[in-house]
This record gives C-alpha cells, structure tokens and sequence, in this order.
C-alpha cells in the first residue's frame, strides 16, 4: 500500500470511529486549558482533571492563579508527579499573563512558548483547542502510531510533527491529532498492540509478522 493510500484509509477509519472526538482534559476557558495542559506533562488526563476540579474552583483565572501563590498551588497539585515543578510554572505564567496580557492566554507560538513551562507541544494544544489555530501536537501516543503506521522516521517528535502536517489536509489536523490519541489508547497502545494487531496496523502492513521496534521521542 502506498503512503497516499495509508492516509487515505487512516482518516477513513478514525473519522468513522471518533467524529466528533472531545477534548480530553476538563477546563472552561482558554487559562485553564493552558494550567490543565501543562499539568498533564508525564501524567495521566483523569489524574489531572482529578486535580483541576478543586485548582479551578480556587484559581479560575490568571490573577487568581497567582494570588494563590505557588505554596498553596503546590499544596493542591502534590499529587501530580513533577508537582513542585509545575507549581513555580504555573504561579509565574499566572503573573506573566495577568500583568502583561490582562489576564488573557495570548495565541501565538512565539508568545506561548516564552512562558515559564510552556514548550512546543503545549504551545501547539493550546493554539489548536483554545483558538482553533491549525497545528499538530505530537505526543508519545501519536509519535508511536506514525512510526507504525509507516508515515515518519520517528527521529524525534518535530520530524514526525512535519511529516504528519505534509502527508495530511491542514484542515484535519486539529481533529486528527485527538483522533489518533484516542485510537492509540484504545486499540493501538503498546500493551495491546505491537504493529501486528490493530485494524489499521494489519491493513497497512498486512505481511509485517515480528513486533514493530519504535523510536522513544
């Protein structure tokens, strides 16, 4: 099957399964997606939206994030793993924002990706979920299932990042990105799945027989 081919079928198969595929951190406005996305760095989306659920009741906005000061944000994240971390990030974005962007999450990468934890992945869920703007996120699950599914070389996540945005309509990729996570926490995962057992894996790959090795981004 060629390359053209395994994309086609690829959206074929996600848009059947997960059409309308929803955001899965909990947050009610553009702030708290930003604290929940930078919360959810080496953790699990149900630990973080456990965690938002009281953070967000204290701390709804920007100012106050930061009036909570990073002592008592700690105190509310501690069981989130890189806690004392993330609480110092988020109590200085909280103040950058509110003193510089009136308490408003600004929408460019270049603005973004100057705040205190806040890289190029983070950057890019924030743009595409909070503003619409067309990116890519990659994450472990999504750099993973393009090495697998035969669509990048996996040298790191900014080259599966521009291999995934050339082979793809701009247009899908804010939806596409879900779309794969939820598949590849579903079928394609790496317990269930080696490259030799999902749908998709044995469609593209029909006479791949050993367990496909992945680069780790």
């Amino acid at each position: 099957m060629r390359k053209e081919e395994r994309v086609k079928f690829i959206l074929e198969v996600l848009n059947t399964l997960y059409p309308d595929p929803p955001i899965p951190l909990n947050h009610n406005s553009h702030f708290t997606l930003l604290v929940a996305v930078v919360l959810s760095a080496q953790s699990t989306d149900k630990k973080v939206n456990q965690i938002t659920k009281d953070l967000f009741i204290h701390a709804p906005n920007a100012k106050a994030m930061a009036k909570l000061g990073e002592d008592r944000i700690l105190d509310k994240i501690k069981e989130i793993g890189l806690s004392r971390q993330k609480a110092k990030y988020l109590y200085e974005l909280s103040r950058i924002i509110d003193l510089i962007y009136q308490g408003k999450v600004p929408n460019s990468f270049e603005e973004l990706e100057s705040l205190p934890g806040v890289g190029h992945k983070t950057a890019s869920v924030v743009l595409s979920q909070a503003f619409g703007i067309p990116t890519f996120p990659v994450d472990t699950h999504i750099h993973r299932l393009s090495q697998r599914w035969g669509l990048t070389n996996g040298k790191n996540v900014l080259q599966t990042e521009k291999d995934l945005k050339r082979l793809f309509p701009r247009s899908s990729w804010n939806k596409l990105h879900l779309q794969i996570i939820y598949y590849g926490r579903e079928y394609c995962s790496a317990k269930k799945c080696d490259g030799t057992v999902c749908r998709i894996c044995t469609t593209l790959f029909p006479r791949r027989s050993r367990p496909f090795i992945h680069i780790r981004p």
